[in-house]
């Protein structure tokens, strides 16, 4: 159990989730002191102790599933070794003996209704080794997540076909509205538990011809705050979205905190002399004024040209949600034109409406569509230039590719000089940086600050550090 235990926390720390000695601790001493047979009690035992974002919990669950899947966990409780077992010594064609494989393809997929519609666990089980055996076709030794496993497997079961089947089953006649709706949701329910099935057999295979930890590597998914902004996927994205509002609270109260305590106070020279006077004019007690630091103005200037603009949606959605910790922010997006957007993000619901009003009809698009930075940055300067004051920080937010139009990287130098600072946030790696139309290197110059920000984790890092 602690070689076991010690490989699940490794994985853990190598998606991304903090584990402390101590919490590891905590954890082994919690698998001691409860029963190794229920598998609900160790999840949860472990999820207590190491699982500190909620966030988190879907690399937690994921892993949980390949280190202590059902068998492996009956293997630990009974004693057996590690690694070793009936069913990896018996390979992959351990099936369901000759039963099951007598059947025809329909035949099986009667049973998978018999087994789901009946919630016969059992059943179900020794009909997903056996979908498995016949249509998975695994091929031992190839690292692989085993996706492609799964889809042979499924489109021969057909689940869609298994959920019509239920749909139709006569226990759902004369149900009213909400009791049809929440039968539908029981199937639905019971059709993800067949599919869960025969992922958890394929991943056994896997486990049983690779080992745990090989496994784990081919299917490990990066936490939210670690996914690219430029190659999320869907889902991803909606994972990014949830986790903006908490983490834009924790930034707010953070940046609030830093502001109150980490100002030295200037010396009131008047209270001090007055206070001397007690003491024969000697200053022993030095007054100070009280810190009163000013909230710094923010100017967010966003690329929302092709995928970039996702990039700078989360931005200025982050952005606005700690907008109290700053005196003001005002947004403009560009792609070879410029245009203030400041009104639509303050009354629009999400950054989804907002770019549904701006494909309306923008003057940030004036010419073919393609980004130029240098024509975009020049009509800025030009209309809102004499509006950058000592207490504004601007932000670049874009690639930097410019379709080998002419840089005017001399805007960049006019407005740190009016500006408090000015940043660029760039969502492409740096090793990207001035390859192909990328002209970072004109544009760094003038900048106090060029930063790769192609995530959460650095895009909090970086505002964690404004003042």
């Amino acid at each position: 159990m602690e070689r076991i235990l010690a490989a699940f926390i490794a994985e853990l720390r190598a998606i991304g989730l903090p584990v402390s000695l101590s919490e590891n601790v905590d954890a082994a001493a919690a698998l001691r002191a409860i029963p190794l047979t229920g598998r609900a009690q160790v999840k949860s035992a472990l999820a207590a102790t190491l699982v500190k974002n909620h966030d988190h919990y879907g690399a937690f669950e994921l892993a949980f599933e390949v280190f202590f899947g059902s068998r492996q966990l009956a293997r630990l409780a009974d004693g057996t070794p590690d690694g070793s077992g009936e069913d990896e010594a018996a390979g992959f064609g351990t099936g369901t003996g000759t039963v099951l494989r007598q059947l025809t393809e329909d035949e099986l997929n009667d049973l998978l209704f018999r087994a789901v519609a009946g919630r016969d666990g059992m059943l179900l089980r020794a009909v997903a080794t056996e979908a498995v055996d016949r249509w998975a076709g695994i091929d031992p030794g190839r690292v692989v997540a085993g996706t492609f496993y799964l889809y042979r497997t499924l489109t021969r079961l057909d689940l869609e076909a298994l959920r019509q089947r239920l749909r139709e089953a006569p226990e759902a006649d004369g149900l009213s509205d909400l009791g049809r709706r929440l039968a539908e949701e029981d199937q639905d329910a019971r059709v993800d538990a067949a599919r869960a099935e025969v992922e958890a057999e394929i991943r056994r295979r896997l486990i049983a011809d690779r080992d745990a930890q090989a496994v784990a590597a081919t299917l490990r998914r990066p936490l939210p705050e670690d996914v690219e902004f430029l190659n999320a996927s869907r889902a991803q994205l909606s994972e990014i979205r949830q986790t903006v509002r908490p983490l834009a609270r924790k930034m707010a109260a953070r940046m609030a905190h830093k502001r109150r305590h980490l100002r030295r106070a200037s010396l009131d020279f008047r209270r001090t002399v007055r206070k001397s006077l007690a003491s024969g004019g000697v200053p022993v007690d030095l007054a100070f004024r009280k810190p009163r630091p000013a909230k710094p103005e923010i100017m967010l200037v966003a690329d929302i040209s092709g995928s970039v603009s996702t990039f700078a949606g989360f931005t200025m959605q982050l952005a606005y949600a700690i907008k109290s910790e700053f005196s003001r922010v005002r947004s403009f997006v560009f792609v070879d034109g410029v245009e203030e957007v400041t009104d639509i993000l303050e009354t629009a619901a999400d950054i989804t409406s907002v770019t549904h009003r701006l494909n309306l009809g923008t003057s940030a698009v004036r010419l073919d569509g393609h980004s130029d930075y240098g024509r975009a940055l020049e009509a800025f300067w030009d209309r809102w230039g004499g509006q950058v004051r000592s207490r504004t920080s601007v932000m670049i937010l874009g690639d930097g590719r410019n379709n080998y139009h002419a840089s005017r990287a001399w805007v960049l130098t006019a407005i740190r000089q009016r500006a408090r600072h000015l940043y660029w946030l760039n969502p492409e790696p740096a090793e990207a940086w001035d390859t192909g139309d990328s002209i970072m290197r004109e544009y760094a110059p003038g900048c106090d600050l060029v930063v790769e920000c192609r995530n959460l984790r650095q895009l909090r890092a970086f505002v964690e550090q404004l003042d």
